[in-house]
């Protein structure tokens, strides 16, 4: 792809960085910012600066938040006592938009995958299982993507908090093995939730 400024191919090059964005996308994005007014493209960048710089994570689930506790932890109508455990925020926003869950969350930041070199240490763990073994929590629900990575991570945590008298349970499989969280449907996905089954029948049975 050949640019006639080299400014429009540096600004191709980093949008072409984010994820899906291939270079032809990158320069069709650039160049509508190009016939925005400049005033439009500065609330943009303010805006990414400012999420940048001054975005947080709830020190107690570890979810995106503007303060140091989120609006879901901080909520004092939610039931604190049961944690939905995620992969990301995409998983809390899925969930939230089905409304079918009044429980708090825990996001791990991922999920345990050797072949990328991701270990339990990497992700947020401990801080999970610190919070269970305080006698604080009545319920876990894992709610991780149905598919190996997932199933390793439940397994894992399952493992760390068994000894704990509280009740596991998994999203029953409205989700089709393989699937992502965020890409269900918010019916389907709500169904899930209401629908959990203990997690000790789940992994007996595989």
């Amino acid at each position: 792809m050949e640019f006639s400024s080299k400014l429009l191919e540096k600004a191709v090059n980093e949008m072409a960085q984010l994820p899906g964005i291939g270079k032809r996308t990158a320069l069709r994005l650039v160049l509508h910012l190009l016939k925005q007014p400049k005033e439009q493209t500065r609330f943009l960048t303010e805006a990414i600066t400012t999420m940048r710089e001054e975005v947080k994570f709830c020190r107690s689930c570890h979810n995106i938040s503007d303060n140091d506790v989120c609006e879901i932890c901080a909520n004092t109508k939610r039931n604190q006592q049961i944690i939905c455990i995620v992969e990301d925020i995409r998983d809390v926003m899925a969930i939230e938009n089905t409304g079918q869950f009044r429980g708090i969350y825990h996001v791990l930041g991922g999920k345990i995958s050797p072949i990328e070199g991701v270990g339990p240490s990497q992700l947020n763990i401990n801080t999970l299982v610190e919070k269970v073994k305080s006698g604080s929590v009545s319920e876990i629900i894992f709610a991780l993507s149905s598919t190996m990575e997932g199933d390793t991570t439940n397994f894992y945590i399952y493992k760390q908090i068994q000894e704990c008298d509280i009740i596991t349970s998994t999203i029953a499989r409205g989700i089709s093995v393989g699937d992502e969280l965020e890409y269900a449907d918010e019916v389907t996905l709500g169904r899930s939730i209401l629908q959990r089954v203990p997690f000790e029948k789940f992994f007996k049975n595989n």
